[in-house]
């Protein structure tokens, strides 16, 4: 009975073995490229968000800690094409999309091709157009990284755009898509003008360790790459809430996406 008693309490008092957590990775790797290369050459590398202090204090904004750790983790999109657009509404009451630079340098089949002015049943507000450009952009990852899409609000200066930008949020090493810019339309009388080189929109990654860093590289289409990319293209065309798919594109996915470009 003793021998009972004391086992109880050696048990009782014993420490709880711990396990330590799998510490998290100090960094993300994450892979950018074109899905086509056709006209790549228009279109800028990502770069990194940097405003370079012109201060000699120490105190100086420039070098807050805070402020360059939230700088570094956006990536500057530049804008790939000089764009005016003014909306006009038709003799039956429609909005269409006009372009004010038929002489500019884009021409206007091209741009038709870019531009994508949603049907209405389809906007958020029914006197608030949308429009869309496609981009060629892919961002991949083998870790479990989202991506995040914002206006680019750490910059100023050009015109002021007529609405807002429609942001986004989605996971890169399972739902790796060409990005698309989108805006919605809120002021309609007047002009979106966006110009070649200036910022366009930001990409922020997220991964479950917060405080890692991020490092961005030129990755390459491998053959495993672009059989999954097409698995997941235009899905939208044929159902709805295509995040319901992030299940069946977690088993199909190949074991590895990102391969870095030689250089």
């Amino acid at each position: 009975m003793f021998s009972r008693f004391f086992a109880r309490r050696v048990h009782e008092g014993a420490p709880a073995q711990v396990t330590e957590p799998e510490k998290p990775s100090r960094s993300y790797e994450v892979g950018w490229l074109f899905n086509s290369e056709k006209t790549s050459i228009i279109w800028g590398a990502p770069e990194p968000t940097r405003e370079p202090s012109q201060s000699a204090s120490p105190k100086s904004v420039g070098v807050c800690p805070a402020v360059i750790e939230f700088d570094r983790r956006h990536f500057i999109i530049p804008c790939p094409i000089d764009v005016h657009l003014r909306l006009a509404t038709t003799p039956d009451g429609k909005i269409n999309v006009t372009n004010m630079q038929m002489q500019g340098a884009v021409r206007p089949g091209a741009l038709n091709q870019m531009v994508v002015f949603m049907p209405q049943p389809e906007w958020r507000h029914p006197e608030r157009p949308v429009i869309q450009i496609a981009t060629p952009y892919l961002f991949i990852s083998d870790d479990p990284i989202y991506i995040n899409q914002f206006p680019p609000f750490l910059h100023y200066g050009g015109a002021p755009w007529p609405g807002i930008q429609l942001c986004g949020r989605y996971p890169i090493d399972i739902w790796p898509r060409p990005l698309m810019w989108a805006l919605e339309w809120h002021d309609t009388s007047k002009d979106l003008i966006l110009k070649r080189g200036e910022p366009w929109f930001y990409v922020r990654f997220e991964g479950p360790d917060p405080s890692a860093q991020v490092r961005l590289v030129e990755a390459q289409m491998t053959p495993d790459l672009r059989s999954y990319v097409d698995s997941i293209t235009d899905v939208t065309n044929y159902v709805n809430r295509s995040f319901s798919l992030f299940k069946t594109a977690r088993e199909r996915r190949p074991e590895k996406l990102l391969v870095p470009k030689k250089a």
